[in-house]
Formats: structure tokens, C-alpha cells, sequence
């Protein structure tokens, strides 16, 4: 049994190279890919801050009325919102601090022709718009791109 010891060598300086350099390539895999997490990572909420915003959008037209949405009967309106700023805090493992997103929102009314009805008397024929179609385009700036997405709602 001791005769099985004394044959048996350790590694050398070659295997012990070969497996620092095999060690050192894994880890700068592992750390690119935590950076491209990181991108996607800000990306997906970049788009939900978006999201979140023109459902605020669609809300608050919501809340003024439909009387006080501006519309055209024949061709789309189209109206700018002020600019929303959001922001939250970032995880300390990628540096901690806040990040922030202005959101610019774009309102497009669409033509309010196939939301009419007219009802009418010997006196007079009244035609009323009972809702409106409105397209909400939320534009942000990610990585000196502009990306944006569109939400539709119907008011009534």
C-alpha cells in the first residue's frame, strides 16, 4: 500500500498554468454576462416605466371627461404631454445610487366619426360623440436610443 504513495507526483507548473488561464477565461465570461444581465435589466425597466406612464396618461384623460379631450370628427388630434420623470434606486451590487427615465408622451385622438350617435325630433337632429379612441406614444432615450411604445385605450 505505501508502494502506491511513493509513485504518485503532484501536478506540475504546466497543469497548474493551463488551469489559471482555463480559471481566468471563465471569469471574464461570468462578468460579461452579468453586464449584459445589467443592460437587460435596465432595459425591461426602462419599458415598464414607460408602460406605467401612459397608463397614467390614459387615466388622467379618463378623469377630465370625455368633453375635455380635444377630437376631430375627420382626421386624428394630436396633442404633447408634459415630459415624466421617473426614477428609482439602483442594487448596490452594480453600484448603488438612483437611476432616473424622462418619459415624453405623445396623446393621438382618433377620428371620432365611427363613435357618434344621432338621434333626432321634427325640431332638430343631434349628433354626440359617446367616445373616443386615443393612442398613447411614450418615447425615453436608452443608451443614446430612442425607444418608445404605444398604448390604446378606448373612453367612454
Amino acid at each position: 500500500m505505501t508502494n502506491v504513495f511513493k509513485n504518485k507526483k503532484g501536478f506540475g507548473i504546466a497543469e497548474i498554468l493551463v488551469a489559471a488561464a482555463v480559471l481566468g477565461f471563465m471569469y471574464m465570461a461570468v462578468l460579461n454576462m452579468h453586464s449584459g444581465n445589467h443592460d437587460a435589466l435596465l432595459r425591461i425597466r426602462g419599458r415598464d416605466g414607460a408602460v406605467d406612464v401612459a397608463q397614467q396618461v390614459i387615466d388622467s384623460l379618463k378623469s377630465v371627461g370625455l368633453a375635455s379631450i380635444p377630437s376631430k370628427s375627420d382626421e386624428p388630434t394630436t396633442f404633447d404631454v408634459d415630459p415624466i420623470e421617473r426614477s428609482w434606486e439602483r442594487s448596490t451590487s452594480w453600484g448603488g445610487g438612483s437611476a432616473k427615465v424622462t418619459y415624453t408622451p405623445v396623446v393621438t385622438v382618433e377620428p371620432t366619426a365611427d363613435y357618434t350617435s344621432e338621434s333626432s325630433s321634427q325640431f332638430e337632429t343631434i349628433q354626440r360623440v359617446y367616445a373616443k379612441q386615443v393612442k398613447v406614444r411614450v418615447s425615453w432615450n436608452f443608451k443614446g436610443t430612442t425607444q418608445s411604445i404605444e398604448v390604446s385605450s378606448v373612453i367612454r
